[in-house]
């Protein structure tokens, strides 16, 4: 067990923090643990790895204190040379199991030693004796990363529950439904095009995709292309060179650059003019661009996924939107039902929105009055799911008691508290007519199936073989063999 911590009598920071001292010497221990009380900081000894690592584990389980809470250790302060398990071996046991930074100390350094704790993970490698201006230095370098990393993580965390499949909310068939494309088509590079109203969570669902896909440490970049003037609009995707135009001032890398290695999300696809629908069409096909006034070619990496709120089969009937973009784009449609037809997720989405946004503004709401939610079920969300989130803030902010009340709500929600729910929105899905079996190889029944996908994505993709193996995720021999197999040679197909 590591002696008890040893608390300064009066802390010259702010937040203590709480340091574990490791060294099969006692008296090195002691000391350095002596002078971070001094200094401070609550200290901890051990004197072997493994009465580091069950002094490393019992602080993350114990609670002490009226909080109640765990009291991790900020930091480790580990000799390199120890009997039995080395503090090389307890740098990589902390790094995996454990959130803390690491300091490394040696009686007898060398640089590859010194290269091989960096590599590790550890913070700072010192020599002993230590002397007391370099482990002050040092002590503040390692905390202040482990803050930077520990917010680091805490926001991937926070990014995975927001924008990953739990931060979509919703029972109705429909969602379920986008649940399953979503899972489908994350690990491909496969483009993917949403439609619906603006307001139902487009922009949620791109990073969705790019929060469950391999990509999700990349880039995420998002762009409406209707709020950019057109005349901006290619300098903003593709990128320009100083002189390209009047007040292009110096170099200027655009949104696809940007995005390489991850995802982006085009939002208003629908609102690009015809001549931009020709470079989005090349750029997709062939992954390569020029900047404006340029004449070099940049290759990238770069998953795309577009979003409409109008219909492009309809714009496409009217010569407003390119076919063979249309096409090349429409690999994977999910399409996002309004808010109005799926009344029965409101109560469930204005429950989300409420918890959010209570821990936001530090006040503990328990939830909704029954005509309160009664009320919101009736509204009919021009806006969508981005109006209710409004709504809901808009309450917890105003509301005077631990529940949202009806008079809490603002006015047009609650003029139409008496008005009737949606029919189509309470209509449960039709069950589907299941077909008697009759025994069939399974190679026989996935043929008509895989011959669909493959000719779509042909079709998408202009017959081009390299780019549909791309997007179906698989070589370019396979794909002959399939075609051949299905008989796919060609667009007559």
């Amino acid at each position: 067990m590591a002696t008890e911590t040893k608390t300064p009598p009066a802390s010259k920071n702010t937040a203590t923090h709480k340091v574990l001292v490791v060294d099969d010497d006692p008296i090195i221990a002691e000391s350095l643990a002596e002078f971070l009380m001094r200094e401070g900081y609550e200290a901890a000894t051990a004197f072997d790895a493994a009465e580091a690592m069950e002094a490393l584990a019992e602080a993350e389980q114990h609670t002490d204190g009226p909080s109640r809470v765990p009291h991790p250790y900020d930091l480790a302060i580990c000799d390199v040379s120890m009997p039995g398990m080395g503090g090389m071996d307890l740098l990589a046991h902390i790094q995996k199991e454990h959130d803390a930074a690491v300091i490394m100390l040696t009686g007898y350094g060398t640089i590859e030693s010194a290269v091989e704790a960096l590599r590790l993970g550890a913070s700072d490698y010192l020599t002993k004796p230590v002397v007391d201006s370099e482990l002050r230095v040092s002590l503040e370098r390692a905390l202040g990363q482990h803050k930077l990393l520990s917010e680091n993580r805490r926001l991937k965390q926070q990014l995975a529950g927001r924008y990953g499949l739990e931060g979509i909310v919703g029972r109705d068939h429909r969602v379920q439904r986008i649940f399953e494309l979503i899972e489908a088509v994350a690990p491909s590079r496969t483009t993917v095009l949403m439609t619906g109203e603006s307001g139902v969570g487009k922009s949620l669902i791109a990073r969705a995709i790019h929060q469950n896909s391999p990509r999700r440490n990349e880039p995420f970049v998002e762009i409406s292309c209707g709020s950019i003037p057109e005349t901006l609009l290619e300098s903003e995707l593709f990128g320009h060179v100083k002189g390209a135009f009047t007040g292009a001032h110096a170099d200027k890398a655009g949104r696809f650059l940007a995005a390489d290695g991850g995802t982006l999300f085009l939002d208003e696809i629908n609102s690009a003019s015809p001549a931009m629908q020709l470079k989005l069409l090349r750029v997709l096909q062939e992954r390569r661009f020029e900047p404006v006034g340029s004449n070099e070619t940049i290759e990238v990496d770069t998953r795309v996924v577009l979003a409409s709120n109008q219909d492009l089969e309809a714009l496409v009937a009217d010569g407003k939107f390119r076919q063979d973009l249309y096409y090349r784009i429409n690999v994977v449609k999910i399409e996002i039902p309004p808010l109005r037809d799926r009344v029965n997720d409101v109560p469930m989405l204005a429950e989300h929105f409420l918890k959010r946004h209570s821990e936001e503004l530090g006040k503990a709401l328990l939830g909704f009055a029954d005509d309160a939610i009664d009320a919101l079920r009736r509204y009919s969300y021009p806006g969508n799911v981005r109006e209710l989130e409004n709504i809901i803030e808009r309450a917890a902010v105003l509301t005077r008691t631990p529940s949202i009340a009806l008079h809490d709500l603002p006015p047009q929600v609650i003029e139409n508290a008496t008005g009737p729910l949606t029919p189509a929105s309470l209509r449960e899905p039709e069950p589907e007519v299941e077909a008697p079996w009759v025994p069939t190889p399974l190679a026989e029944a996935l043929r008509e199936p895989e011959k669909r996908i493959i000719a779509k994505a042909l079709k998408a993709n202009n017959w081009n073989r390299q780019a549909t193996a791309d997007d179906l995720d698989i070589n370019r021999t396979t794909l002959y063999k399939k075609m051949k197999a299905l008989g796919l040679d060609g667009p007559e197909d």
